[in-house]
């Protein structure tokens, strides 16, 4: 086993996504505990460029026409043999819907363990989110080679990015695969593109029944801005899936968050966090959300949105 610290650098489409660059932030971290190289792990073909910003000591560029999109099977194949072959003291990987997809299985199949939703590396120690954000728990790295996921919240995405690093092609063995992507389906065009607003009003259960979104509504038309919302209310189809915010959502940047009942359970964090400023209101004191957030209330939204209307309102 050597000390070098992987990462699976997730892309999609031409894009390096922003949990990539994070998860280099943490590596670098960890490797500085393990004396060991941040490794960057770009699958893929005809994608050697996305390596130029990666905050990476080297990239190894695995390519073949079977990676050319991402399938789960191609990549377990592919880290699968770079992995046993030079035995990494831990490889990183998104807590996204690719990242734990492979590194479950992997984890099985190389009988590795997996240690998960890790939010920051403090002096060596795995700090991870669990329980929708109520528990933090430390762990250390196995006597073997280790995968962490990670989630965001605990690097900001610049903080990866740098580079060009040193690229290495490297041989990787894909073959027999039982699944191949046939074609991306485009969600349909949205009334509104959230991705573009800079001022987001954003709803979660606490709003408690549809009625009360036009509450949100009238709050974002004083503010120049437009609603979303996390997945429990697209599931209850309050909302159309576009303006949804989280990991199975969109990425959002605003200038403004304001977020009304939101929890803030990392799937939905992983889509706002880099909103320049959070402002949380849940009448839970414990709700992950103000860990994020750089203003919050501990109110019930109700006693606070009326009020808030209504300076506005006055203040035009």
């Amino acid at each position: 086993m050597n000390n070098d610290i992987y990462v699976v650098i997730e892309h999609l489409r031409g894009q390096v996504a922003d949990i990539s660059y994070i998860m280099l932030a943490a590596a670098r971290d960890l490797a500085q505990v393990t004396g060991g190289e941040v490794v960057g792990v770009l699958l893929g073909q005809d994608v050697k460029a996305l390596a130029d910003n990666l905050a990476a000591d080297k990239v190894l560029y695995g390519e073949d026409a079977a990676l050319a999109e991402f399938t789960s099977d191609a990549y377990q194949l592919a880290l699968a043999g770079l992995i046993s072959e030079n035995e990494p003291r831990a490889v990183f990987f998104g807590s996204t819907t690719i990242g734990t997809d492979v590194a479950g299985v992997l984890s099985a199949r190389l009988d590795l363990p997996l240690v998960s939703s890790c939010l920051k590396i403090a002096d060596g120690v795995i700090v991870s989110q669990i329980c929708g954000g109520k528990i933090m728990a430390e762990s250390g790295l196995a006597d073997t080679t280790t995968f962490i996921t990670v989630i965001p919240g605990g690097y900001k995405p610049e903080e990866g990015q740098g580079g060009p690093p040193e690229v290495t092609p490297v041989s990787v063995t894909v073959a027999d695969l039982k699944v191949a992507l046939k074609k991306y389906i485009e969600p349909e065009v949205a009334d509104v593109d959230i991705t573009k607003e800079d001022v987001l009003i954003a709803i979660g259960r606490g709003i408690q029944t549809e009625d009360n979104i036009e509450l949100a509504e009238e709050l974002g038309e004083l503010l120049g801005g437009a609603v979303c919302a996390s997945r429990p209310i697209v599931d209850q189809g309050w909302l159309p899936t576009a303006r949804m915010v989280g990991k199975s959502g969109q990425i959002v940047k605003p200038k403004l968050y304001l977020a009304l009942g939101i929890s803030g359970a990392p799937e939905h964090a992983e889509g706002m966090v880099e909103a320049e400023n959070i402002i949380a209101i849940n009448i839970d004191p414990g709700a992950p959300i103000f860990d994020v957030a750089k203003y919050g209330a501990e109110v019930d939204l109700f006693d606070l949105i009326d009020p808030l209307i209504e300076a506005l309102e006055e203040a035009r």
